[in-house]
């Protein structure tokens, strides 16, 4: 048994020679202090032996585990220092070397559109409306005069989800909204995403931005809408800009018109981009419909207002020069960037 225990420790100092890890050193921790480790069995045969021979062996026994137990530790602490030193070196910094400059993210242009219309109308004296993009029929068609049975209302135009509920189509449900929650004087702008089944093409895509005002209060007249957005365009595209108004129809307004502004690029001498008539369609307006007003708890008979409403992805596309829609939605940074 002496024999069997040098033989053992000779057996561990060897081996320790080659152990590169800390999981190679536990393998050979088991294989000799293990449950079925060779001194494991050792002291198990202690109990063959003479009874008077067995109190030295024992103490053999331990003395030969404890100086393989003294090994394996020594073993450890010299692994852990070697893989320390290894880790400190892979995760050494350079002080001196340059440091990496992320990306700076910027605005998209239909953000940028949004952020200036909102700061000029915010300087008219409107306020910012929002609402629910998932919409009632009532608050998308129904309170804005539009009656069961118009086009509009066609599958064909509209996303309908369960339970009677629509993608909204326009941001004229948030003039509702506001209608309905707050009395007159009303100044409001609301900008947001609409939502309509359209074909993705240069100038059409099922997700799409507008922005929609409203004006209530009493006396307000058809004079006073030409003058607010006669102000607008100017501001928008310069103190040069003309505007015009023609004859159009809308439900929820009476009388109806839609706007254009003197083309900015040729000064409405005629270019591409207003297909050489001077002029760029810019919005609809009008003047809110009497029940619109009724349906929304406002008397008609003392109140009037104004309503507008334009698509800010062609303005975006109009002021940046963007010829087709469908590079605002691809996500490209190279076209981002110019922005």
């Amino acid at each position: 048994m002496r024999e069997k225990l040098e033989g053992i420790k000779a057996d561990m100092q060897k081996k320790l020679e080659y152990i590169e890890d800390l999981s190679a050193l536990e393998e050979l921790r088991l294989r000799v202090l293990g449950k079925k480790g060779e001194l494991t069995q050792l002291l198990k045969s202690l109990g063959a032996l003479p009874p008077e021979e067995r109190p030295a062996m024992g103490q053999l026994v331990n003395e030969a585990r404890q100086a393989v137990e003294a090994l394996l530790d020594q073993a450890k602490k010299s692994l852990r220092a070697k893989e320390r030193d290894l880790q400190l070196r892979l995760e050494a910094i350079d002080v001196t070397m340059p440091g990496k400059h992320g990306a700076m993210g910027h605005k998209h242009p239909i953000t940028i559109v949004t952020d200036e219309l909102k700061n000029m109308f915010l300087g008219m004296g409107y306020e910012i409306a929002e609402g629910p993009d998932v919409e009632t029929d009532y608050y998308n068609f129904e309170a804005l005069n539009i009656p069961a049975n118009h086009p509009a209302k066609d599958e064909q135009d509209t996303f309908y989800v369960e339970n009677g509920f629509v993608l909204r189509t326009q941001t004229s449900s948030v003039q509702i909204r506001t209608m309905e929650k707050k009395k007159p004087p009303i100044k409001i702008i609301a900008p947001g995403r609409v939502y309509r089944s359209d074909q993705v093409d240069a100038t059409h895509s099922p997700v799409f931005h507008q922005l929609e005002g409203l004006v209530v209060d009493r006396g307000v007249t058809l004079g006073d809408l030409k003058g607010a957005l006669s102000a607008f365009a100017r501001e928008l595209f310069g103190e040069t800009t003309q505007v015009r108004f023609r004859p159009h129809h809308f439900p929820f307004t009476e009388p109806s018109a839609e706007m254009d502004a003197s083309c900015f690029f040729c000064g409405g001498k005629g270019c591409r981009v207003c297909k050489d008539s001077g002029w760029i369609e810019l919005l609809g307006c009008g003047v809110v419909h009497p029940k619109v007003l009724s349906m929304s708890g406002i008397s008609p008979d003392e109140y009037s207002g104004f309503a507008f409403g334009m698509g800010l992805d062609r303005i975006a596309m109009l002021r940046f020069g963007i010829s087709d829609l469908r590079l605002m939605y691809e996500n490209d940074v190279r076209f981002l960037r110019q922005f």
